[in-house]
């Protein structure tokens, strides 16, 4: 069987330098707000070229702490609207109404996933407040006319940066695009923890300093409460995990790209839509394939026959946000490009531990597929 995921052979490469950190971890008997969260805050807002970086629980919860400060700041307040993309994972709607704003699906290009920039003005109304981004599946989301629309109507900039640590935008780490970002280290990203750990970072020493104090019982100074918080905070074992995991990030990174560019030059089958129509060049830093995905027709058939051949894959995401009972309230919303992206696409087995001959028998048992 190939795995679509092998986190046990992704974390045994780590396995002696893990150890080690746990148990000097253990040892040390400080387990929370201690020097292996100070350190890696540190380590990943250098590595993400920012100032501040705030460890906290999960990647969702990054996203709403952001927008929270800017309500504590009073940028945002309820009711107002946040621009988000249409086709995205559930978390990133979670993130807006759970701060009792209200999300405005946009449309996805159907080249890149991402949120189409030219669909977005038309969306804007009075209440309109900022613009969330999504790097969905790794891929950059940023584009010069979501800076033009910020820039004109005051808006705020927040990205999801769940799926993409290590990408960049002309030379800049998303991460550090917009305003503030939420970044996640669910074992499975690139950038994986050994459980749940998120983190949001900015440039912005007003917002991280509010932040901070949010995920922290809305605490600044211990037993002084400045804000109605919530208690988000990334623990000990996994900011040393995550310190260990980060030094090899842009070299897994590299190999996802080898292993996209194989797929690639390679997959060649009349009903498979590979994720790009362009030539894919093998040093571009815009993308760090979090995930490779494919869309079919049949996607349901091809998915059950790489199954009975030992081929494992999976299906991001097969519920678009507004069709889920959750958001009951958009369920008659008509947004046909993100709906056939959700019927169609099919992730394919991508990770730095991936053998050659694994990829080869991938790209063989698709390229076989008759339907």
């Amino acid at each position: 069987m190939i795995k679509f995921l092998d986190l046990y052979k992704i974390n045994k490469r780590f396995e002696d330098e893990i150890n080690e950190v746990i148990n000097r971890t253990i040892r040390s008997g400080w387990y929370l707000l201690g020097k292996e969260v100070s350190s890696f805050e540190k380590e990943y807002a250098e590595y993400i070229n920012v100032e501040h970086c705030i460890g906290v629980a999960n990647g969702l919860d990054a996203l709403r702490l952001v927008l929270k400060a800017y309500i504590e700041l009073g940028r945002l307040k309820e009711g107002d609207e946040i621009i988000a993309p249409a086709n995205t994972y559930i978390a990133s709607i979670l993130s807006i109404s759970d701060n009792r704003l209200v999300p405005v699906l946009v449309e996805p290009d159907l080249m890149t996933y991402n949120i189409d920039p030219f669909r977005i003005e038309e969306k804007i109304s009075h209440r309109t407040k900022g613009i969330m981004i999504v790097h969905l599946y790794g891929q950059n989301a940023m584009h010069p006319e979501i800076k033009r629309i910020t820039e004109k109507y005051n808006l705020i900039l927040i990205e999801d940066n769940a799926q993409a640590q290590g990408c960049r935008y002309n030379e800049r780490p998303t991460g550090s695009i917009g305003d503030g970002s939420g970044n996640s280290f669910y074992p499975g990203k690139n950038l994986g923890a050994m459980g749940d750990a998120g983190a949001v970072t900015t440039d912005n020493n007003e917002l991280a300093e509010v932040i901070r104090g949010l995920a922290n019982y809305g605490s600044t100074r211990k037993y002084i409460n400045d804000f109605k918080g919530l208690n988000s905070r990334l623990d000990e074992i996994q900011a040393a995990v995550l310190r260990v995991k980060l030094k090899r990030l842009d070299s897994d990174n590299q190999r996802r790209r080898e292993i996209a560019q194989f797929y690639l030059d390679n997959i060649k089958h009349p009903e498979i839509i590979l994720p790009t129509s362009m030539t894919f060049v093998e040093c571009r830093l815009d993308h760090v394939w979090h995930l490779f995905v494919i869309r079919s027709k049949n996607r349901d058939k091809l998915k059950n026959y790489l199954e009975i051949i030992g081929i494992q894959t999976l299906i991001h995401y097969p519920v678009p946000p507004h069709k889920q009972q959750a958001y009951r309230e958009m369920n008659g919303y008509r947004l046909p490009i993100t709906e056939l992206i959700h019927d169609e696409v099919l992730s394919l087995p991508i990770s730095p531990v991936l053998e050659q001959s694994e990829i080869e028998q991938v790209v063989e048992a698709i390229n076989s597929y008759q339907k």
